[in-house]
């Protein structure tokens, strides 16, 4: 019986954590064996089961997303997301699974009707050569298979119950707050003019910091039966290049905005950890300023006359940009908070302590090894100045109109 015997062989090869080297070594011989790649639904079993394992190390649907797009071949993030929409409509996520996973299902597009048959559908839709299939199937499956442990923050789908336990539900003021936000910032993120992204981008900062503050002063106590805010985590996925720079600019958001940071190197993942205002606000905040730096960096190089700026000028840049950019948050920060105090003749320190003390207490419990990092490495002088100089003209929402 070759068949049988064949196919035994084949799960016994799928069993194993190809390599990009390997995967592409047994593509070919597999692709004049098995042309249509998914033999009997073999390969969506292996790569459904292999997902299932990630689950349980801590990873999350957005998070499978990014690291495929980051570390297998361009081909393998369909591939990727169609398997996660698989593994969704199995385990019935859309009723069982927490609020932030589905939340991520939907923004991946994860969430319809689709193939079972998960391989032989993605090869036909994508039009895929039985080698091109089978060497990003292999390699998506060593990827999944080398995914390290990371802390777990969401609830993986075996522990999922028969109904979701909701989150805590947002006023609907939140909700219309970002809606505004990421409005705005997607007008800003897609127009061809400078002037107007900035105008956009000024007034989400400004819609933002209003935002926030209002919290900060419902959790303080100053609304009758107001409730308190508690504290969440929230990850988010910085591509290359410069990934380091970046999360030094992630971080420096943060830090103004009293959310801790901790990621993984070498996966361009962090995990952020505050209460739900400051995470919008920061989460939403990086955003616009990776767009502003990367058109502030367009122009020092034009301005320089670089054509193509070397590596380190660019690295600096993002780090110079970073340091102004935190320091200017800090203090827009201190200077709304205390202006919203004396407006509303709230002593807001204590509670801003206390929530502080909570933020610091979830770290210490979500990511006991933790420790703190900073980098050695020597920088362009010329690209770190001019990284400030360009953060002294980034709108982080000092603009802004008065509180009411």
């Amino acid at each position: 019986m070759p068949g049988v015997i064949d196919e035994t062989l084949l799960a016994d090869l799928l069993r194993h954590r190809p390599d990009a080297a390997a995967a592409a070594q047994l593509a070919p011989g597999l692709a004049q064996r098995h042309p249509d790649v998914d033999v009997g639904g073999l390969v969506t079993r292996t790569l459904l089961e292999a997902l299932d394992e990630v689950w349980e190390r801590g990873w999350q649907p957005a998070d499978v997303a990014h690291t495929a797009r980051r570390e297998a071949l361009a081909g393998s993030v369909p591939l990727a997301v169609a398997l996660i929409a698989e593994h969704a409509r199995r385990t019935d996520a859309a009723r069982r699974a927490p609020e932030s996973w589905v939340d991520q299902l939907r923004e991946l597009d994860a969430l319809g009707p689709g193939d079972a048959a998960v391989v032989a559908a993605w090869q036909r839709s994508a039009r895929r050569s039985p080698t091109e299939a089978w060497r990003i199937a292999l390699e998506l499956l060593g990827v999944l298979r080398g995914a390290s442990r990371i802390e777990v923050l969401v609830p993986p789908p075996s522990r999922w119950g028969a109904a979701r336990v909701r989150d805590a539900v947002a006023a609907p003021s939140d909700d219309r707050a970002l809606r505004r936000i990421r409005g705005l910032l997607a007008k800003a993120e897609s127009t061809e003019f400078p002037d107007e992204a900035e105008a956009l981008t000024a007034k989400a900062q400004e819609l933002m910091t209003r935002h926030a503050v209002d919290v900060a002063l419902l959790g303080a106590g100053s609304v009758p039966g107001a409730p308190g805010v508690a504290v969440g985590t929230r990850r988010v996925h910085v591509a290359d290049p410069y990934v380091r720079a970046k999360m030094q600019l992630l971080g420096a958001v943060a830090e103004a905005n009293d959310v801790r940071l901790v990621w993984y190197q070498g996966l361009g993942i962090a995990n952020l950890v505050g209460v739900r205002a400051d995470l919008d606000a920061v989460e939403l905040l990086f955003t616009s300023l990776l767009l502003q730096v990367s058109q502030a960096l367009t122009a020092a190089e034009r301005e320089a006359g670089r054509r193509s700026a070397s590596r380190t000028f660019r690295r600096a840049f993002l780090l110079g940009y970073a340091q102004r950019v935190g320091e200017r948050l800090r203090r827009a920060r201190e200077s709304a908070t205390a202006r919203a105090a004396a407006e509303r003749e709230v002593d807001l320190l204590p509670v801003l302590r206390s929530r502080q003390e909570a933020v610091e207490t979830a770290v210490a419990e979500l990511f006991p090894r933790v420790r703190a990092s900073r980098s050695r490495a020597s920088v362009d002088a010329g690209g770190w100045y001019a990284g400030r100089a360009a953060a002294e003209r980034a709108d982080v929402g000092s603009r802004q109109a008065p509180l009411r």
